[in-house]
């Protein structure tokens, strides 16, 4: 470089040669992990500090990755260790040559520092991130950047439509024959309530064409798909779920699996570990990955109690008022039902444990009413948007549905042709809380009840969680169990436990 000349800044890096090394490495959230030794001379000469963003090329593929020091003696200095993640999108055989250099500046980080500063963005600013996040060449702490951005300080309307487009346009989108494509969506913050694998089985029973994709976890003890795996096979391709709603009429499937909004995917991984779901990027989420399923009528559920996500009339307005505005901007006919949210639906909290409850109400079995109840309300309203029953008799016609058999019947079709029904696991260690005097249930804290269930390990562990004993306003007596958790082992059984009687009662008991 000849002195006082700066060097374009998009002029291509000067790429360096290792060997890669799979090292076993399963990074958490969404980063791409490389591993080179502290003493490199390709550290050292490249100026490759730990956690720079650094690109690999090999086989004609690219990816930005983290890169990390490591003092071990492995990788030798001549390798690039890579996690599994890396491994797998980079493409290459132990031993492979991979070029190294130092990654390209991100232009739109630029637009997420301005968001950081209150500033609204553009169409082509969300576009440009968002392209970005699903090519996975944000880090996560960019991720975080971007998601506390805008979070602190909340997208508009406009900016949410355009986020919302910018999630279906990196993605694939499916599209169906006919004109009526029905969906359901649940904004969460309640445990249990795991209504969709009913509702699929009622429309799809009903005639009506639903492909439903879900989401697993994001701060609950389980996701839909997390609870429909413990059942059957979530993990469908565009081709398989083609094949199943072809056959069945429905489908319920774990979007992650078909690339409909794959900056989403990524975006959640973080948004679970900083515990944040605002709302303009919950109706992006959720309405980007409805548009680009093929939905044209959709039913949202909004449950509304003082523990639950949404705690009162004014947030629900807010979230319905974002939800509407954004679906008629994109087409997308809607309804809005807001739910109880005081206590749980149903009553289990974790995935086996909640489709223990999903075939009780599919079977006819007692136990689980309220989530039968709630099934056939959010059901009924979808047929009658989707003018499938005239208004006001769509709760008696899906309620006819369930209670002749006929959506168990089809429940069970639709999960062999995603790959076979199998029963739920059972937890080997549960304990019960019990009350500690007699008297009236008058509240139930659904926040701490649901990390009770996550503690004792939902949703990775399938058999963990939390199983209610009471609802409100029941007569309990002294000793009577509550709620009863379920764990896979003794350690996470015993920490669920003792976070249930150190941090305030979860349980809110009137005495006699």
């Amino acid at each position: 470089m000849k002195p006082g000349i700066i060097e374009d800044a998009e002029a291509e890096p000067v790429a360096t040669t290792l060997r890669a090394r799979r090292i076993g490495l399963s990074a958490a959230g969404s980063d791409l992990i490389a591993v080179m030794r502290h003493d490199c001379p390709v550290c050292r000469s490249e100026g490759l500090a730990s956690r720079a963003q650094v690109a690999l090329r090999a086989g004609g593929r690219e990816i930005v990755v983290s890169l990390l020091h490591s003092s071990a003696e492995a990788p030798a200095p001549g390798e690039i260790g890579l996690s599994e993640s890396a491994w797998q999108r980079l493409g290459v055989s132990e031993g492979d040559p991979v070029e190294i250099a130092h990654a390209q500046p991100l232009a739109s980080l630029a637009e997420v520092r301005r968001r950081i500063y209150g500033n609204r963005l553009s169409d082509g600013a969300f576009s440009a991130i968002i392209t970005d996040i699903a090519e996975r060449r944000y880090s996560d702490v960019h991720l975080s950047a971007f998601v506390t951005a805008c979070s602190a300080v909340p997208l508009d309307t406009d900016e949410t439509i355009s986020l919302t487009r910018a999630m279906v346009d990196v993605g694939e989108r499916l599209q169906w024959p006919g004109t009526v494509i029905v969906d359901k969506h649940s904004v969460g913050g309640l445990p249990g309530n795991r209504t969709t694998p009913i509702i699929v089985s009622i429309m799809a029973a009903e005639g009506l064409i639903m492909p439903k994709t879900s989401s697993r976890a994001i701060t609950s003890p389980a996701g839909t798909a997390d609870t429909m795996e413990v059942l059957a096979p979530v993990d469908l391709d565009v081709s398989a779920i083609r094949k199943v709603v072809e056959r069945e009429g429905g489908c319920i499937a774990w979007g992650g699996a078909v690339n409909l909004s794959p900056a989403d995917d990524v975006i959640i991984g973080v948004e679970r570990v900083l515990d944040i779901d605002a709302v303009g990027q919950m109706v992006a989420s959720v309405l980007s990955k409805k548009i680009a399923a093929g939905a044209t009528h959709l039913v949202i559920d909004i449950p509304v109690g003082p523990t639950a996500k949404v705690r009162g009339a004014d947030a629900a307005d807010t979230l319905e008022r974002a939800l509407s505005s954004v679906a008629q901007a994109f087409g997308l006919r809607t309804r809005v039902m807001r739910g109880p949210g005081a206590e749980p639906i149903g009553r289990g909290i974790g995935p086996a444990l909640e489709a223990q409850d999903i075939l009780a109400v599919l079977q006819g079995q007692p136990g689980a009413e309220d989530l039968a109840h709630r099934a056939c309300e959010l059901a009924g309203g979808l047929l009658e948007l989707a003018d499938a029953a005239p208004a006001g008799e769509g709760y008696a016609r899906a309620r006819a549905c369930l209670e002749s058999g006929r959506a168990w019947a089809k429940f069970q079709r639709i999960c062999e042709a995603q790959g076979g029904m199998r029963a739920p696991p059972v937890a080997r260690f549960q304990q019960d809380m019990i009350a500690p005097y007699s008297g009236r249930l008058v509240s139930i804290d659904n926040r701490k009840l649901a990390t009770v269930a996550k503690l004792a390990g939902a949703p990775m562990a399938k058999a963990a969680g939390v199983a209610l004993q009471c609802r409100l306003n029941q007569m309990v007596d002294a000793e009577a169990p509550l709620c009863t958790i379920h764990a896979e082992s003794p350690g996470e059984l015993d920490y669920a436990a003792a976070y249930a009687v150190s941090d305030g009662p979860i349980f809110g008991i009137e005495a006699l």
